[in-house]
């Protein structure tokens, strides 16, 4: 069969590429933003119903769940890839083989994570800043977020093979099912029968549990491939392969979780000796930074819904084709970035209140993070949408540079000098630092790579 006869069999190939990105993009960003909100719904009745300390503790946690995620999509991330380069070649034999051993892996790692977060909860809770008065909560909270992990590796993992497989709705379906029995236990757990935290972290491993097995069944849906029981076998080959095309998603996450991690710390450290102390900066951080997490979930949306299109094209030499979706995904994003700097700079109260007012100690601090930290926020997209595109065209080392520079190579630093020089508030600035710093960076690098692809 000649390329172009291969060609005309996908849509990926010959699709209007505007109409494609619609119909990939859209399912993505609302599973990415469902995702999302997970943490969020959690604070939001956490911190209505319990206080602000219950907040701080879910804050601690998130390193933890950033850790369970990052491994999921390590392996999905790869494998949808891995699934999309070689379905533009023709080579469905081998995508199945991909799909299957992922499936095998997610389990086997979602199994290690639960056993080591039951067993050294404490100490982790300690290493993510927990302080005097929010570690009783986040022990309690994190307890039973552990059992859920399993679970939570294989929503994150399943999501971008189904979508790879050309079913964004059915991601985005599993999700929204997911999100709305969350929301409906939330305030039974917390409010009726006055659970406290630990409402909150059960109904959270109920919708993983739920979502999961939507996912899980997907198994017997495939469109593009068909799995047999040999396709679940591991293989080294296959597995080097698909983390390598992981790679980036695993350290974009990972990088978040040493971020929240300093983050964390630098905001106890210097916390305690400003006015806020160590519990309100901790708290206001982790709204902020979750709120930012919903934004940057429709930017992952948008990059992670065009990965099939830009994987099937390059793999079948279609470079325009390539070329035309980064355009469109990045001005899609930017434009996104430009609403949400409005709004954080010009109401954050309106988002703050949500999570519970408390003082005007509380207040003032939670302003000054979402106006300092997200100062330049609409630059954002175009590091994390590059990222994501090299990944999708298998260039594994130049999607990893780009995800270690905004958190490893320039935040993180910033967030331990900073303080030194203008104490708490030190960490907040470290934001725009890193933006600015991690915008150039990818500017040069997709400069230097256009041109070759």
């Amino acid at each position: 069969m000649n390329t172009n006869e291969a060609i005309t069999e996908n849509p990926l190939g010959t699709e209007r590429i505007g109409k494609l990105v619609v119909k990939f993009a859209v399912p993505s960003v609302i599973s990415m933003v469902v995702n999302a909100l997970y943490n969020v719904i959690d604070q939001i009745f956490i911190g209505q119903g319990v206080g602000y300390l219950g907040n701080g503790a879910t804050n601690v946690i998130f390193p933890l769940t950033i850790v369970v995620i990052s491994l999921g999509l390590l392996i999905g991330d790869g494998a949808a890839a891995y699934m999309s380069l070689k379905l533009g070649q023709k080579n469905s034999d081998a995508a199945a083989k991909g799909v299957g051993c992922s499936i095998t892996l997610m389990f086997i790692v979602g199994f290690v994570l639960c056993l080591l977060f039951v067993l050294f909860l404490k100490p982790l809770c300690m290493l993510f800043g927990a302080t005097d008065d929010n570690l009783p909560y986040a022990l309690d909270y994190g307890r039973i977020i552990s059992l859920g992990v399993l679970f939570s590796v294989l929503d994150s993992g399943m999501s971008g093979i189904i979508r790879a497989d050309g079913s964004p709705k059915y991601t985005m379906a599993g999700l929204l099912v997911g999100c709305i029995v969350n929301v409906i236990l939330d305030p039974i757990f917390i409010f009726v029968f006055d659970f406290g935290v630990k409402g909150a972290a059960w109904a959270t491993v109920i919708e993983q549990v739920l979502n999961a097995v939507i996912y899980f069944l997907y198994i017997w849906k495939f469109k593009s491939i068909k799995l047999t029981k040999s396709s679940f076998h591991i293989s080294g080959k296959t597995t080097a392969r698909i983390c390598r095309l992981g790679i980036s998603s695993f350290i974009t996450q990972m990088s978040l979780m040493i971020v929240v991690a300093v983050s964390n710390n630098a905001l106890v450290q210097y916390g305690k000796i400003s006015p806020y102390g160590a519990d309100i900066p901790l708290t206001t951080m982790g709204i902020t930074m979750k709120v930012n997490q919903i934004i940057s979930a429709v930017l992952i949306g948008l990059s992670t819904g065009a990965q099939p299109i830009w994987g099937y094209n390059y793999g079948s030499k279609q470079s325009d084709r390539v070329k035309k979706t980064y355009r469109i995904v990045m001005i899609a994003a930017t434009a996104v970035l430009v609403l949400a700097f409005f709004v954080f700079q010009l109401a954050p109260m309106s988002i703050i209140k949500i999570f519970g007012s408390e003082s005007d100690l509380y207040n003032e601090f939670a302003v000054k993070c979402f106006k300092i930290f997200l100062l330049v926020c609409p630059i954002n997209g175009f590091q994390m949408v590059t990222g994501v595109f090299f990944q999708a065209i298998g260039k594994p080392v130049q999607a990893t540079v780009l995800s270690l520079t905004r958190q490893i190579v320039y935040l993180v630093p910033s967030m331990l000098l900073l303080p030194m020089i203008l104490g708490v508030e030190g960490v907040l600035w470290a934001g725009p630092v890193a933006d600015v710093l991690a915008f150039i960076t990818a500017m040069v690098m997709l400069k230097l790579y256009w041109k070759k692809i």
